[in-house]
């Protein structure tokens, strides 16, 4: 058990990054109606305590550019396909937390005005001052580039306390929990060593660049009920990789 603060909030603005799997709950693809409903359900509860809230997922249920770079598709194509998919996403996210009443902005690196705003950092963080939550999708608008390290710039750029990112265990291991029964979790890790032991939290550069700025990155399990709302009241189980 760990504990982060004696504050009511241990944090007043974060990202929280989920890959599209996620999204999926028990299907193969796609997205999962009553899972997306979950999720936006735990992001209510953590924006009920006041909390300002960044959101970037992945796209990789509906396409993963590098999966199609490995077939034989051209690489920067593919990973245009990976970003709209992320939008798609984003979109859903948005329905789901606004049929909660939590007014959301989706904001794309890629222009496409008639679904989602563009993105403007100023405009960005007035919304997140004025409460909304705020979903980046597109990635970072350009190929070779990974969600994760879109997460990480986003949550530098808009100031972000920390960032969150939601997998199936609750934290970070030095080797697969499901496979390995004395599979060890860290409560604390640096950013070289999650690098060194290649721990897989985020890619490479996402790590570094987080490390870089000093961002502190909170795994913890998106499948445990109120595990999000938990970690910032200072209860609760995850792995924090920071210097």
């Amino acid at each position: 058990m760990n504990t982060i603060a004696p504050t009511p909030v241990a944090y007043k603005r974060v990202m929280l990054k989920i890959s599209g799997e996620a999204l999926m709950g028990d299907q193969g693809y796609g997205l999962h109606p009553p899972t997306v409903d979950r999720i936006a359900r735990e992001v209510k509860s953590v924006h009920d305590l006041g909390v300002e809230i960044c959101m970037v997922i992945g796209g990789g249920n509906i396409f993963r550019g590098l999966q199609g770079s490995a077939q034989g598709m051209e690489r920067t194509t593919a990973d245009y396909m990976g970003m709209l998919a992320t939008v798609m996403n984003a979109l859903a996210m948005q329905a789901a937390l606004e049929a909660l009443q939590i007014h959301t902005r989706v904001i794309s690196a890629i222009p496409m005005d008639q679904v989602c705003e563009p993105y403007i950092r100023r405009r960005a963080v007035r919304h997140l001052e004025k409460k909304r939550v705020c979903i980046f999708a597109a990635g970072t608008g350009n190929p070779y580039f990974t969600t994760d390290t879109a997460a990480t710039l986003r949550a530098n750029e808009m100031a972000c306390q920390a960032i969150f990112k939601g997998t199936k265990v609750d934290g970070v291991y030095d080797k697969d929990p499901a496979k390995h029964a004395d599979a060890k979790r860290y409560e604390d890790v640096s950013y070289d060593e999650v690098l060194a032991k290649h721990l897989g939290v985020m890619d490479a550069s996402a790590i570094a660049l987080a490390r870089d700025n000093d961002l502190p990155i909170i795994v913890f399990s998106l499948d445990e009920p109120g595990g999000f709302r938990g970690i910032l009241r200072g209860e609760g189980t995850y792995t924090r990789v920071r210097g």
